[in-house]
């Protein structure tokens, strides 16, 4: 699935672009890692793409097709979201937020089908949650609800897959198996558009970085052509050391802490 943004510009309010001017163009299969301080408008670039939210002026565009044109049962059979924060209303078990992946694909009132139990129990095994399957999702730990999102976006077998910020609440073993699976979903087709914090993570799971800075891109480019010690320095304000990982060869980036003088 391929997106396109031409000269996106959006605020909250009138009088504040949080959105400034952004052209983007994200290949199918591609992989595409948004980074950038708090503020910078990486979830807000998300919801745009994802209908949630619509451009002041400029166009996005779904496989050359406007978003704005689209329904929301066609976005919804297409593209999948997994929010930074997402408010649990009633007490479902964990299969059952899972199995809402698959609503899109079903016609209204309809049962699971053979096909629909195939997909949950496949987006279960993926995010590793199966044990926790019938467990309540308010009695699960913050990076396991995260890992149940995942699931469901899974189970909704999208073409693109939005995330933000997944990785935040989960442990390291965690983060690093997320991270595989959608490097993997990207191999195998899907597109995918990521707000991450975590600059080395981004750079393996990623075929290309876009360093946001106050609503506008600053720099778009591979991992190697992005995370250079000025990039980082003028996009966050801070001194890293950019190196190699010395197995897989990927870029590594590590900040350094400095005393603060009072």
């Amino acid at each position: 699935m391929h997106i396109a943004m031409e000269n996106i510009t959006f605020g909250y309010d009138a009088a504040t672009p949080v959105i400034r001017g952004v052209d983007l163009a994200v290949a199918s299969g591609e992989s595409i890692a948004l980074a950038g301080p708090n503020g910078s408008g990486k979830s807000t670039l998300l919801k745009l793409v994802s209908g949630v939210l619509r451009p002041d002026s400029g166009a996005i565009e779904i496989d050359r097709v406007p978003i704005r044109a689209l329904s929301v049962r066609q976005i919804a059979r297409n593209l999948a979201m997994v929010a930074q924060e997402r408010p649990v209303g009633f007490d479902f078990t964990v299969r059952e937020v899972v199995a809402m992946g698959r609503i899109p694909h079903r016609a209204r009132f309809a049962r699971e089908s053979v096909e629909d139990h195939l997909a949950i129990e496949q987006a279960m095994e993926l995010a590793d949650i199966r044990g926790l399957a019938s467990r309540s999702i308010r009695a699960v730990s913050g990076g396991e609800r995260q890992r149940v999102y995942l699931g469901m976006a899974l189970a909704q077998q999208p073409r693109l897959l939005l995330l933000d910020e997944p990785t935040t609440h989960l442990d390291l073993r965690h983060q690093v198996q997320f991270m595989s699976i959608v490097q993997e979903r990207s191999t195998a087709g899907m597109t995918v558009l990521i707000a991450i914090h975590d600059l080395t993570l981004a750079a393996q799971a990623a075929h290309r970085i876009a360093l946001l800075s106050s609503g506008r891109l600053a720099v778009v480019g591979t991992p190697n052509e992005v995370l250079t010690q000025s990039n980082v320095k003028q996009v966050f304000g801070v001194e890293v050391t950019v190196g190699k990982h010395p197995k897989l060869g990927t870029v590594c980036v590590l900040p350094a802490l400095t005393p603060r003088h009072s």
